[in-house]
């Protein structure tokens, strides 16, 4: 069994952690953060210098290609960095290239992915409802309905990371009463977010600052019928293996946050004295980067191994769900000791570690909480629905 990346997947790595290092420091993702009220277009600029926005999109619409081990790995080094933040690279890589690649049409493919892989397009992914959260299908109140042309959609959607800035957001919309199963009658539908009867405000939040996250508010709006992804009522058969790809994106920024705090707690732990001596000399904050450590490399054979299954074509639902567990929990539990390793200084918004934790704390909660989660993994080994 090997675990380790190819050459080529090895020398992307490095050529990206060296970008990382020129390109976006640390320092300079703590200065985009504490503009909060405003998008980092400097930070989306870069990644389209850089071609990164074209990783994992075929060269025939103008992209980089790549598989999905090479965009895990672009999310980790990008996370190392940015924190959350990298989010400013994946929402459009999820909602986008990959939703686009799946189950897009050729016409669609030709007419956006260009535009996406050369950073002229952004977009926003519109799941989740005030009143759902996770029980997304039972919450679902947005609604299409069919008029001549394509179709009118009207309801509310939250926690839609950088709307306010999209081009497109990807709307998923009850185009059918739900009958016995609730996932039946859902349609997915790529929106212009500049679309009269779209109304996008703003959130308040905790983390992942300046990148922004939204209510949105459909009035009638429409989208033609040549805007609809995949089949009418069958979108959620459709959704599912981006939902894979996208926890296991989610491992892999969790990765990105572990190697930035273990590297962070390592530095000043050599130069920090306390007592006369170097901190990195006392056995308990030894301990602390011991299970750092640990933690790392656990998630990171699990990253890999979903990854591995996802490029293969392997089913990988199952793994990609406990990708997302332990890595969220791992990253944030790695944040925190990280904060109690630097002290006061943890606690400051002069280092990385308190955006470490803040951004790393709502993994545990999207895109789906570790609650459903672990119903979900109990689920697949056979035990009866919990809810």
């Amino acid at each position: 069994m090997d675990f380790g990346h190819s050459e080529e997947h090895r020398a992307f790595q490095e050529t990206v952690k060296r970008w990382v290092d020129a390109e976006i420091p640390k320092s300079w993702a703590r200065e985009l953060e504490k503009d909060e009220h405003n998008y980092p277009h400097a930070l989306w600029e870069k990644f389209t210098e850089a071609g990164f926005h074209g990783v994992g999109i075929s060269e025939d619409y103008d992209g980089q290609g790549g598989d999905v081990l090479m965009q895990m790995i672009l999310a980790r080094e990008l996370a190392r960095s940015l924190g959350g933040l990298a989010w400013i690279w994946g929402i459009t890589s999820f909602a986008g290239s990959k939703s686009l690649g799946l189950y897009g049409t050729d016409e669609q493919k030709k007419k956006y992915l260009p535009l996406i892989a050369t950073g002229q397009l952004k977009a926003a992914i519109a799941f989740t409802e005030p009143g759902g959260g996770t029980d997304l299908l039972g919450g679902m109140t947005t609604k299409a309905v069919k008029v001549d042309g394509g179709w009118k959609i009207s309801g509310e959607k939250i926690w839609s990371s950088s709307a306010h800035v999209a081009d497109r957001l990807l709307v998923l919309a009850r185009t059918t009463e739900a009958g016995e199963k609730k996932h039946q009658g859902l349609s997915l539908f790529w929106v212009d977010a500049k679309t009269p009867g779209v109304k996008i405000t703003p959130l308040a939040k905790l983390g992942m600052r300046s990148m922004g996250s939204c209510s949105i508010h459909f009035e009638d709006a429409f989208c033609a019928d040549e805007d609809v992804m995949g089949t009418p009522d069958k979108a959620w058969y459709t959704l599912l293996p981006t939902l894979n790809n996208e926890r296991i994106m989610v491992g892999s920024f969790c990765l990105g946050v572990m190697d930035g705090v273990l590297e962070d707690a390592i530095d000043y732990m050599k130069e920090r004295k306390a007592f006369g001596k170097p901190i990195g000399q006392f056995q308990a904050l030894q301990h602390y980067v011991a299970d750092i450590a640990t933690w790392r490399t656990t998630t990171e054979l699990l990253v890999n191994y979903a990854a591995w299954k996802m490029t293969t074509g392997q089913d990988c639902g199952l793994e990609s769900n406990m990708v997302k567990l332990v890595a969220s929990e791992n990253a944030n539990k790695a944040a925190d000791l990280g904060i109690q390793i630097l002290g006061g200084m943890g606690y400051s918004a002069e280092t990385d570690m308190q955006r470490y934790w803040r951004d790393s704390r709502l993994w545990r909660i999207g895109p789906i909480t570790n609650e459903m989660v672990r119903n979900g993994i109990a689920e697949s080994l056979g035990l009866p629905r919990s809810f």
